[in-house]
């Protein structure tokens, strides 16, 4: 090997991107499948401040929930069910059979599985003292 590693700890979310995008180029070659697309809904207060999202991908029959936040001053007021809604409505408006999402114990597991996912698996020590639990909801059977 020629060349040097280095510490880069601040890559800049266009340098993130440039390596997703790599990557997806990478899967698309393996499997064939060319039909990857954002996904996303927020939520502005009457100023214009997002006080919610609900982001992700789909892609080859499946949907990845990767953030959803609401604003901590605005929760309890259905906000996060809405946004969910919409992002499981889209989902199926794209065919997708399964919607998984990854979320911390300390976190939402309990707010998804209201909504019809399903604990697929929880990883103990992520971070310590607490687990990264894993769920998925099917919208349509093969």
């Amino acid at each position: 090997m020629t060349s040097p590693i280095r510490p880069r700890h601040d890559l800049s979310p266009a340098e993130i991107d440039d390596v997703e995008n790599a990557l997806y180029d990478h899967t698309r070659q393996a499997i064939g499948r060319t039909d990857a697309r954002g996904i996303g809904f927020v939520i502005e207060d009457e100023t214009g401040r997002t006080i919610g999202v609900a982001a992700g991908f789909s892609w080859g029959g499946i949907c990845d929930l990767k953030q959803m936040w609401i604003d901590e001053a605005c929760r309890g007021h259905g906000y996060g069910r809405a946004l969910l809604t919409a992002f499981i409505n889209e989902a199926s408006r794209r065919d997708v059979r399964r919607i998984w999402v990854a979320t911390h114990d300390f976190q939402a597991p309990g707010f998804y599985e209201k909504a019809g996912f399903k604990r697929m698996a929880a990883f103990d020590g992520w971070p310590e003292g607490h687990s990264n639990v894993v769920l998925c909801k099917t919208l349509t059977t093969v």
